[in-house]
């Protein structure tokens, strides 16, 4: 009886880590990681099965070349063959027993193991929401990093180190996701560079009637007429028969008609409309984000400058923590990132081996990341913000708690009082847009759970190096914060009357190329009362 608890426990360690892990892949490079081992193993075991069955159909081809030869011999003189008393016992044997056995072995299933390892595994393969997850990550990626469909199809991204492509049948499958989500602009980047590559000369299982047809009704869906019902024409040429597209055609065909009508009635003539039709610029929908346009900006490191004079007030010095006796000998190095809000960072603030302690710990937890309600004043998860992370305690692992005592030195604060460190890993395009940390005049309950007060500061450790994209930008002032492994950044988020300092709205940059890992500390307003004292005016 014990041997079996033991083995059922040793079944479920196995097990949990991967049903946890299943949900929302496309947000944790991390666990995403997990997803390279399983498909290493589905091909180790393919290889095994291609073995079996090559070494089946040897076995066949050898039994077939040692009858080609033996009938070969026999049909020339059969009388004579069968006159030999051990050829015609040896004749009776192979029909009676010998090409049973043959039979059996062409029968005998060798891809039991194979199925079987497959059946296993696809428990924790990703679903359709992963594929969707994925698309729409690259589809952000190309908005905000300003990249064309070519660019990203031929794998032309900056600090690559695995260059890879997309197939034209790849292209159809993200334009037929964008299509799924009403996305018209991106459907028809798509189906255009799919078109393009079977143009080109690609072999490819998608053909060119099947993308025309989602094309032109994406074309025609951004009211461009002319282009539909020339590319619905191109369509029929390759399909003459397809019952929408001719559908189609007739009806682009009266709708053009209707529009000749209504253009001859007004003032306008058809060459001005024609030419308002072609200068009409097609761009992604209008969403949520007011900011969009400057935060997009930032992220590809094009935002506002800072003045030479505005400059000139950064500095880096060895800093120690305000005469902290543990800093006095030996300061750690600062440096100003931004003036107002103040945000500074600290260099060589965590080593290699806390890094990889803290990245451990985290990851069989890593869940998908949530954000407060704030009509509730609840977790939940959201779009807009797509990375795993799990929170770690002090009490858990004496490096944490080290951690969270080095904070405290060095900003002067109180963390008794702070969220426990939040370990986040950014998945496929990784972000989160633009937000405040600290909870505004209409969220009065957001923390209120916690008892500490609102959140007065954010420490951010960066735990990786990012090849491309990732940074936190603070679109109100025009600050671009770029990921450092080993550093952090600090900055406060309340004034030192309590008001919100609504210049520290922030995000973090969809990583374009690379694995983001980083920690951060809230840090409340209880217990600093005497550490940070309040002024008499709101905003200072």
């Amino acid at each position: 009886m014990a041997s079996v608890k033991v083995w059922c426990i040793l079944v479920l360690r196995f097990l949990l880590p991967h049903s946890y892990a299943h949900m929302d892949f496309f947000t944790s490079i991390g666990h995403m990681t997990d997803l390279i081992n399983t498909e290493k193993d589905l091909v180790t075991s393919l290889k095994d099965y291609i073995k079996a069955e090559e070494s089946k159909l040897e076995q066949i081809k050898k039994w077939a070349e040692k009858l080609d030869q033996l009938t070969d011999t026999a049909t020339k003189d059969p009388e004579g063959f069968l006159g030999h008393p051990v050829n015609a016992f040896k004749l009776m044997k192979r029909l009676n027993t010998e090409w049973g056995e043959l039979e059996n072995l062409v029968l005998k299933d060798m891809s039991d193991g194979f199925i079987s390892n497959m059946t296993i595994q696809r428990q924790y393969f990703p679903n359709d929401e992963d594929q969707a997850g994925a698309a729409k990550a690259l589809l952000r990626l190309q908005d905000t990093y300003n990249l064309d469909t070519d660019t990203l199809s031929r794998g032309n991204l900056p600090g690559v180190k695995h260059k890879s492509f997309l197939t034209a049948e790849d292209c159809f499958e993200l334009g037929k996701i964008a299509y799924t989500e009403a996305d018209y602009y991106h459907t028809e980047l798509w189906m255009e560079q799919a078109l393009k590559q079977l143009d080109d000369g690609e072999v490819s299982a998608v053909d060119k009637v099947s993308i025309l047809d989602y094309l032109s009704y994406a074309v025609y869906q951004q009211g461009d007429l002319d282009k539909a019902m020339m590319l619905t024409k191109r369509l029929l040429e390759l399909d003459p028969e397809h019952q929408r597209a001719n559908g189609n055609l007739k009806y682009f065909e009266y709708i053009m008609s209707k529009e000749k009508e209504a253009n001859k009635s007004t003032t306008k003539t058809d060459s001005q409309t024609d030419k308002e039709t072609k200068t009409k610029k097609k761009e992604p929908s209008k969403d949520y984000l007011p900011e969009r346009q400057k935060y997009e900006m930032l992220c590809r490191g094009e935002g506002l400058k800072m003045t030479p004079r505005r400059q000139k007030k950064l500095f880096c010095r060895y800093y120690d923590g305000n005469q902290n006796p543990k800093y006095i000998l030996a300061p750690v190095k600062q440096e100003d990132e931004w003036d107002k809000p103040r945000i500074v960072r600290f260099l060589e603030i965590i080593s290699d081996e806390e890094i990889e302690t803290v990245k451990e710990l985290a990851k069989p937890r890593l869940s998908r990341a949530t954000v407060h309600d704030p009509q509730t004043g609840k977790l939940t998860t959201a779009h807009y913000r797509v990375s795993k992370s799990a929170w770690l305690s002090g009490y858990e692992s004496p490096v944490v708690s080290r951690i969270n005592r080095r904070i405290q030195d060095l900003t002067g604060l109180d963390v008794s009082t702070a969220e426990e460190l939040q370990v986040a890993n950014y998945g496929v395009g990784g972000q989160y847009e633009p937000h405040f940390d600290f909870a505004r005049a209409n969220e009065p309950d957001a923390f209120k759970e916690l008892g500490t007060g609102n959140r007065i500061a954010t420490w951010l450790f960066y735990m990786s190096d990012v090849s491309a994209g990732g940074a936190t930008v603070f679109p109100e002032v025009g600050a671009s914060v770029w990921p450092k492994k080993g550093t952090a950044v600090f900055w406060y988020n309340l004034f030192p009357s309590g008001e919100g300092d609504y210049s520290t709205r922030h995000a973090a940059c969809p990583v374009l190329v690379g694995n983001k890992w980083v920690s951060n500390k809230w840090i409340h307003e209880r217990g600093q009362e005497f550490r940070r004292p309040c002024t008499l005016s709101e905003l200072e």
